[in-house]
């Protein structure tokens, strides 16, 4: 048996990875990772005791060369007589119709094969795997059917080649856009996977985590084993192929040789302390957090237990609250539920106990409270004051603070919202909720000549802003110049020409950048800010929050 070999099986062992008896489906794209991890459980498969396949998705991004991956892939699974399970789809399409990333697109519709394939029973019609065009190979790269049809279930594991080096990229990378404890955990070893009814039906796993690529480089090259080069990652238009090949070799020439390895062992180190605060957390939103739902969204029936009879009076009916606040109930993006803590106890708890119960609660509630949100919230909980005095926080909640307790109070929907005006700031990749316009906001920063696909209408050169960006409402005055108009309008003559309800006018929203207005829903942007071949992107979407995310175009 191979030297890393052994450390593989080490590995698996310890994190218990993969069980005897469970069918295993290898993720192969072709790269030396992949083929690194299939020719390594092939050597470790008799030892564990598994039954193993091979998994290719064809991301159609380049052409002919990864129709040559799939064959070459296709060959493989053929020459050690496994089981080749293929499926393929348009990412770049995807993600334009999407308005995603390419990388966000690949993924995704990588893992939803891969969760059909953990969650399927394939008894049926073992040649043919949903979503068309998938088929599974009986080791042939040619997509022949089964001679004989065997009996096939789903598998049990997706084992994927996520490298020690792909750890600590991650980790870098979230390092620099902002994360917390639970972002530096980065790459699991274990991924539970469920259903469509929440169940779970399988694991995606990690063997190599704890193995350089160099080595899998050299475990190929001892074996003789060929593998294929993909030519999109020395492309330094993606973020994680500059982190790669910029950041990394200089940390580890100019500051530390084994700063990968470290970087591994904080996101280890980090996903233990999760699993920890998690067990808390759990506890606490169960006992110390105390759920109620507000009065005037129960029925009638339900708000008076009691009910008294008075001679001559007619009886009071107990109907049930009307059809448009439960409609408003059912839309909120938030659960229409008030939470309380003991303030003596939460004041007299750490402050790291503290951020993470506050949170918590936000998370539970559908708030996402950010790092300020959740200080504010801290230093309100702690001053002096008269009893009763409230906080306003994200989508309209307020945090009412009483001598005894810290109330998370939830909207009143009874009556809808005022118009009032507002102003946030969009930072770069980052998601902004917009209560009072129904929608998310995220800039997304496209590299210089990756914006082919996009819709122009919603790409801004990034040179070109005179500022951070900022979401608000417009207001009396403004004007913007959609490209392809003769000069710049009012909003307000913008918004009557397209017919804009009243009270939907009143709370259109604007991207400001400086002191003027560069993207507006609906509308081209300024054809003075429109990016141009070569240039870096920010790309603007924005998502309607009662579809579940859906991009408004």
């Amino acid at each position: 048996m191979h030297s890393l070999a052994q450390r593989v099986l080490s590995h698996i062992r310890r994190q218990e990875l993969l069980t005897a008896g469970e069918r295993v489906g290898v993720a192969v794209s072709g790269g030396i990772d992949s083929v690194a991890l299939l020719r390594l459980l092939l050597e470790l498969r008799g030892e564990l005791g598994i039954v193993l396949s091979v998994v290719h998705f064809n991301h159609k991004l380049r052409g002919e060369e990864s129709g040559a991956d799939q064959e070459f892939v296709g060959g493989l699974a053929r020459y050690h007589d496994l089981e080749f399970f293929a499926d393929s789809d348009d990412v770049a399409a995807r993600a334009a119709e999407e308005h995603i990333s390419v990388e966000t697109a690949a993924r995704e519709l990588r893992y939803g094969f891969f969760r059909h394939l953990l969650g399927e029973d394939q008894t049926a019609d073992p040649q043919g795997l949903k979503p068309t065009p998938s088929v599974a190979f009986n080791g042939t790269a040619e997509a022949e059917p089964f001679p004989n049809p065997p009996h096939v279930h789903s598998l049990s594991k997706i084992a994927t080649g996520h490298t020690l080096d792909d750890q600590a990229e991650t980790v870098l990378m979230r390092m620099i856009r902002g994360a917390g404890l639970r972002g530096l955990g980065a790459i699991h070893p274990h991924l539970l996977v469920e259903d469509d009814d929440g169940e779970a039906c399988g694991e995606i796993v990690r063997p190599l985590l704890g193995v350089r690529h160099r080595d899998l480089e050299q475990y190929l090259k001892d074996i003789g084993q060929p593998w294929r080069e993909d030519s999109s990652n020395t492309d330094e238009r993606f973020t994680r192929n500059r982190v790669r090949k910029l950041i990394v070799p200089l940390l580890e020439k100019e500051f530390n040789p084994a700063v990968a390895e470290n970087l591994a062992e904080l996101a280890e180190i980090a996903r233990g302390e999760e699993d920890y605060w998690e067990n808390e957390i759990a506890g606490w939103l169960g006992t110390t957090v105390q759920w109620s739902e507000p009065d005037w969204a129960r029925p009638i029936s339900e708000r008076s237990l009691i009910q008294i009879a008075i001679p001559g009076l007619p009886s009071t009916p107990n109907h049930p609250i009307d059809s448009s606040l439960e409609s408003r109930i059912d839309n909120a993006p938030w659960k229409v539920v008030n939470a309380s803590v003991s303030r003596m106890w939460f004041l007299g708890e750490p402050i790291a106990v503290q951020r993470r119960l506050v949170k918590a609660i936000g998370e539970h509630a559908g708030i996402a409270f950010e790092f300020k949100h959740v200080e504010e919230i801290l230093r309100f909980a702690v001053e002096d004051g008269p009893s009763g005095r409230e906080l306003s926080l994200p989508l309209g909640w307020k945090l009412v603070r009483e001598p005894e307790q810290l109330r998370f109070v939830t909207p009143d929907l009874r009556e809808p919202a005022p118009a009032r005006d507002y102003d946030y700031e969009l930072p770069v990749s980052r998601r902004l909720t917009v209560v009072e316009s129904g929608s998310s906001f995220e800039a997304r920063r496209i590299p210089a000549g990756a914006n082919a696909g996009y819709n122009p209408d919603n790409l801004l050169a990034a040179e070109s802003l005179p500022g951070p960006l900022r979401v608000r409402n417009w207001r009396a005055g403004d004007r913007f110049w959609p490209a392809h108009t003769k000069s710049p309008k009012k909003v307000k003559e913008l918004l009557q020409e397209r017919h804009v309800a009243l009270p939907e006018r009143r709370l259109w929203p604007v991207l400001v950048s400086g002191d003027e207005i560069v993207w507006m829903r609906g509308f081209p942007v300024p054809a003075k800010f429109r990016t141009k071949p070569g240039q870096e992107a920010v790309l603007i979407v924005e998502s309607d929050l009662k579809s579940g995310g859906t991009p408004i175009s």
